[in-house]
């Protein structure tokens, strides 16, 4: 009996061990399984990559997009329990990735920057003319070179004059009989007294009774020999200028600036400038007068800068590349960077930053542009003081909106992302890289794409010339070598319309003068811009180069294939005006 109670014992208990093994098996491995699940999920959505340009790209590992080669960037996470449905909301790790940055808009004094350039030069008020004060001949020259330093006081030349040894003789005549006749002995010493003679130079041709037809000139003051005008042995006349003399131990730094810009300058304002000798060092100094008339030819003013000089490391004709430091206002603006603010030449937006309890979003927001102070904008409209926006980064955040359907730049009202030249093929989700044959083609694409560049560059020039019927020619040609390629190579550039295009350079090769030529030029640059960002490359080193006084002070860009500024708006009127700020590598 006991060995029966025994047995059953045995049996229970190993019933109850299986039964919590197989339920550990099936229940436990469930909840692995789940919580597996969940991390894949998270991990799958931090490692799909797409491109901006082309949404219908997704990829499981960072890289290039096979179609025009940007870089992809993460995809975002699911926004439809955001806070805001029109928010955009990126992940830590994409806005890291994607090297997205804020800053809170703040209130402050506007101050404009103008960036300017000029050359150092003479301070004018510093300039002597050396004269002789008698006529003669040069029989010693002592200095004989420009750039030469000489001082108070020091002999320059020699003068032999037949006037000078007459007068000494009439002092000598006059010496012998000044008792009686004082009056015509004064009179022989104010005689030689107008020549530059010194007191203790009449005493001793008195003192000696010896007269002396050769004369010293003496340097009346300090400074550099600017220009020498005599030769030994040349014959001269009283008041002639033998030297101009400068004290370069003061300098004057003259900016030029534009027609447009002076309204903006005044007496005070402060500029920092450098040149090219000193690499690296800025000096500081403030606008000491404006010149209040404009040079008909070039169209500029001048502003002064009054430098002391006295190590001599300013040297004339140096040039020198500054920024005035102009305030405009005494009341404080709503100012932010041009880097957080995307214009399409109608509307300028910035991406406000939205922070929930487990997001961060940003809404897009259409802002009314001020006065553009350099590097940044004053906001007259659109934002408040305090409010986060994105200060770097703000295309990839607009990138991302377009892909999540949401509003952005080119789609203010959001929705689906327009496939662009898509043709009815199905979706390349899943695309492999170009080969075999479509690599040929794209190949057969960049050829045909670089021609075009090609006859873009002849289009800047002839506007840099100011010719107008070479622009008229450019233009029709420009036109005509859209038309011969295909759409299909264009698929990647979102505002691309070739008819349009092409009725912009027929309209540019009918017109009657430069200014609607440069104004049509507008359009087709913010294209090709466009197609050079997406190309990546045109097999040379290009510069998108930008002036801000273009189309009624709001700007405008072109591409050059040189880093020096040379203005196809404006050509010789304005020919450096501008400034690199984009560099694209082959």
């Amino acid at each position: 009996m006991n060995n029966f109670i025994k047995s059953k014992y045995f049996i229970g208990l190993l019933a109850l061990v299986l039964g919590l093994s197989l339920g550990s098996m099936f229940f436990g491995s469930a909840d692995e399984n789940q919580e597996r699940k969940k991390a894949n999920l998270a991990i799958s959505k931090e490692e799909i990559w797409t491109c901006s340009m082309h949404p219908q790209i997704k990829q499981s590992e960072e890289g290039q997009c096979p179609i025009c080669g940007m870089d992809l960037i993460p995809m975002l996470e699911n926004t439809d329990n955001n806070d805001d449905p029109l928010s955009i909301s990126m992940s830590p790790s994409a806005m890291n990735l994607a090297n997205i940055q804020t800053s809170v808009v703040e209130r402050k004094i506007p101050i404009k920057w103008l960036r300017v350039n000029g050359k150092v030069t003479v301070d004018e008020r510093e300039v002597y003319s050396q004269t002789s004060h008698l006529s003669g001949r040069v029989e010693v020259l002592k200095v004989n070179y420009t750039g030469e330093f000489v001082s108070k006081g020091q002999v320059l030349a020699k003068i032999y004059s037949p006037q000078l040894e007459v007068a000494q003789e009439e002092l000598l005549e006059a010496n012998k009989s000044k008792s009686e006749f004082p009056e015509m002995f004064e009179a022989a010493k104010s005689k030689l007294r107008n020549w530059k003679l010194t007191e203790n130079q009449i005493e001793a041709i008195i003192k000696n009774k010896e007269s002396s037809g050769y004369f010293p000139i003496m340097a009346d003051v300090s400074g550099v020999v600017a220009e020498k005008m005599i030769n030994e042995g040349a014959y001269i006349k009283e008041g002639q200028t033998l030297f101009k003399v400068t004290d370069l131990s003061k300098a004057w730094v003259l900016f030029d600036i534009y027609e447009s810009d002076i309204n903006w300058v005044k007496k005070g304002d402060k500029v920092e400038f450098s040149l090219l000798s000193f690499p690296g060092k800025t000096l500081n100094g403030v606008v000491s007068f404006m010149d209040p008339i404009l040079n008909a030819k070039t169209r500029v003013a001048k502003a002064r800068l009054e430098f002391d000089n006295k190590e001599l490391d300013l040297k004339p004709e140096m040039l020198v590349s500054g920024i005035i430091k102009s305030k405009i206002d005494e009341k404080e603006k709503i100012i932010v960077p041009k880097s957080a603010v995307m214009w399409t030449g109608e509307r300028s937006i910035v991406f406000v930053k939205q922070n929930s309890n487990t997001k961060v979003g940003f809404l897009l927001r259409e802002v009314q542009l001020g006065l553009s102070l350099g590097d940044s904008y004053i906001i007259n409209q659109g934002l408040s003081e305090m409010e986060e926006i994105v200060t770097n980064g703000a295309f990839s955040v607009d990138a991302a909106a377009q892909l999540a359907g949401k509003p952005s730049m080119m789609n203010p009202y959001g929705g689906p992302s327009p496939q662009i030249h898509n043709h009815g093929t199905k979706s390349q989700s899943n695309s492999p890289p170009i080969s075999g044959h479509h690599k040929q083609e794209k190949k057969d694409s960049d050829l045909s794409i670089k021609s075009l560049f090609s006859e873009y560059f002849s289009l800047k020039d002839a506007l840099i010339l100011s010719d107008l019927n070479e622009g008229k020619l450019k233009s029709s040609a420009l036109a005509r070598s859209i038309q011969k390629i295909e759409n299909n190579a264009y698929q990647s550039v979102s505002d691309w319309n070739s008819e349009r295009l092409q009725n912009t350079l027929n309209a540019m090769g009918r017109a009657n003068d430069l200014k609607e030529i440069r104004s049509g030029f507008q359009i087709v640059s913010k294209l090709f811009i466009q197609l050079l960002e997406v190309e990546g490359s045109i097999g040379d080193t290009a510069y998108i180069q930008f002036c801000p006084m273009v189309n009624n002070n709001l700007g405008a860009n072109w591409i050059s294939q040189k880093s020096e500024i040379r203005n196809p708006y404006y050509g010789d009127k304005m020919l450096t005006c501008g400034e690199v700020i984009k560099q694209v590598n082959p």
